[in-house]
C-alpha cells in the first residue's frame, strides 16, 4: 500500500539544501545566487555566470580578466584523447563522445587525487574551459572533418562556434549564443545536476559526476528536448501547417516537445527571454519561417491544453538559424550547464552527506523457496 511520503519521480521532494540557484514558480523566476536570471541575461557574459557559480560571487574587473585568461589558458585537450576521438565510429552520437572526453580528461587533471574545495574549483575551471574542445574535436572528427583549434582573442562562446563551424561568428550570434547559455547554467535540483550530485555524495571525483550529469542530459525528457523540438518543427513545415499539426497530435497523443515543465505552471521565464530574441534574430538574419511555426505551435498549445513553452522550443529555432547542427543542441546545453553541475559538486563536497533515500517496496512476500529441479 502506497503511503503519503511517495511522490513519483520525487516531484515536491526536498532533496537537500543549496544557495547556487532558486526556480521560484509562485513569482515564476530564475535565481543564480540571487540574480535574476533576466538581469545576468541583459547585463552579464557567460564567462561572469561561471565565474559567479563556481567562486560563489560576481567578479570585480580584475577577477574577471584573470578568469577569462584561465579559461582560455586551459583551452586545450591532451592529443592521446583526440586521438581517442579517431578511434571511435564515424557520426557516433556526440553525447557518448562526450563522455569518452571527459572519462579522459579525468586521468590527467593534475588535481585528480586533491579532493580539496580549491582544487574541486581548479577541476571546475578546467572543465569549463575544456568543454567546447570536448565537444567540438569529436563532432568534427566523427564527422570526418579537420578540427579547429581554439581562438585566443574571442570569448568563450564565439570561440565554440568558431571552433564548430569553422568561421568566426558576427558580433550578434555571439551574444544571442551567450545569452542561451547563461539561460542553460543551471536550474535547481534538475535530473543531471542531482544525478553529479548523488555520484559525489558518494566521495567519488568530479568528473565521475560530471559523467553521471551528462548520462542523465542525454535523455529526451531532459538534455535532448532541444533536439527533438527541432525535429518537431521541421515536421511541421510551416505556419500554414502548425494548428493543424498540433491538433492532430493533441488527438493522437503524440509527445509535443519542448512544452511544460514541472516547475512553471505559467511560463518559464528562460522561454520568455529565448522567444523575445528568436523573434529579432529571425528578423535580423531574414527568415521568420521557424519563429512563425513556433508562434503557431505555441498558441495552439496556450489555447487548447493551457501548456506553455520551456527553454527547449525557443533555443531549437535559434540554434537552427544559426546554422548549428540539430545533434549538437544537447552538448551545447552541457556546454552550458557544466559551470552548474561542477557548482553543485563542490557544494555537495563541501558539506557532504551520502544521498542514499528510501524506496517503497511493492512486490512479493516470504516467497517459498523450490529446489531448482523441482520448479
Amino acid at each position: 500500500m502506497k503511503t503519503a511520503e511517495y511522490s513519483p519521480g520525487l516531484e515536491g521532494i526536498i532533496a537537500g539544501t543549496t544557495t547556487i540557484s532558486h526556480v521560484n514558480p509562485e513569482r515564476n523566476s530564475l535565481m543564480y545566487r540571487g540574480y535574476d536570471i533576466k538581469d545576468l541575461v541583459q547585463n552579464s557574459t557567460f564567462e561572469e555566470v561561471a565565474y559567479l557559480m563556481i567562486r560563489g560571487h560576481l567578479p570585480n574587473q580584475g577577477e574577471y580578466d584573470a578568469f577569462c585568461s584561465q579559461l582560455k589558458q586551459e583551452r586545450s585537450i591532451p592529443q592521446t584523447i583526440i586521438e581517442t576521438f579517431k578511434t571511435l565510429p564515424a557520426k557516433s552520437n556526440p553525447m557518448d563522445m562526450l563522455k569518452v572526453g571527459v572519462a579522459l580528461l579525468a586521468l590527467s587533471d593534475p588535481d585528480k587525487d586533491d579532493d580539496s574545495h580549491e582544487a574541486n574549483v581548479r577541476k571546475a575551471i578546467r572543465l569549463v574551459a575544456k568543454f567546447p574542445a570536448l565537444i567540438t574535436y569529436s563532432y568534427r572528427i566523427s564527422r570526418g572533418q579537420e578540427i579547429v583549434q581554439p581562438d585566443a582573442s574571442l570569448g568563450h562562446g564565439e570561440n565554440f562556434l568558431y571552433m564548430l563551424l569553422g568561421k568566426k561568428p558576427d558580433s550578434y550570434i555571439s551574444h544571442v549564443f551567450d545569452s542561451s547559455l547563461i539561460c542553460y547554467v543551471d536550474h535547481g535540483f534538475n535530473a543531471s545536476t542531482f544525478a553529479a550530485r548523488v555520484t559525489v555524495s558518494t566521495l567519488s571525483d568530479i568528473y565521475s559526476g560530471t559523467l553521471s550529469a551528462i548520462g542523465a542530459l542525454k535523455g529526451p525528457l531532459h538534455g535532448g528536448a532541444n533536439e527533438e523540438a527541432m525535429k518537431m518543427l521541421l515536421e511541421v513545415g510551416s505556419p500554414e501547417n502548425a494548428e493543424a499539426w498540433v491538433l492532430d497530435a493533441l488527438a493522437t497523443k503524440k509527445k509535443i516537445m519542448g512544452f511544460g515543465h514541472r516547475e512553471y505552471k505559467t511560463g518559464d521565464p528562460r522561454a520568455a527571454i529565448l522567444t523575445e530574441m528568436g523573434a529579432e534574430i529571425s528578423e535580423k538574419l531574414g527568415d521568420a519561417r521557424w519563429y512563425k511555426t513556433a508562434s503557431v505551435v505555441e498558441a495552439t498549445m496556450n489555447r487548447e491544453k493551457q501548456i506553455l513553452p520551456n527553454v527547449d522550443f525557443p533555443t531549437s529555432y535559434i540554434y537552427y538559424l544559426m546554422g548549428l547542427p540539430i545533434e549538437i543542441y544537447t552538448p551545447i546545453f552541457a556546454l552550458a550547464r557544466i559551470a552548474g553541475w561542477t557548482s553543485h559538486m563542490i557544494e555537495q563536497l563541501d558539506n557532504n552527506r551520502l544521498i542514499r533515500p528510501k524506496a517503497l517496496y511493492e512486490g512479493p512476500q516470504h516467497v517459498e523457496y523450490v529446489a531448482r529441479d523441482r520448479r
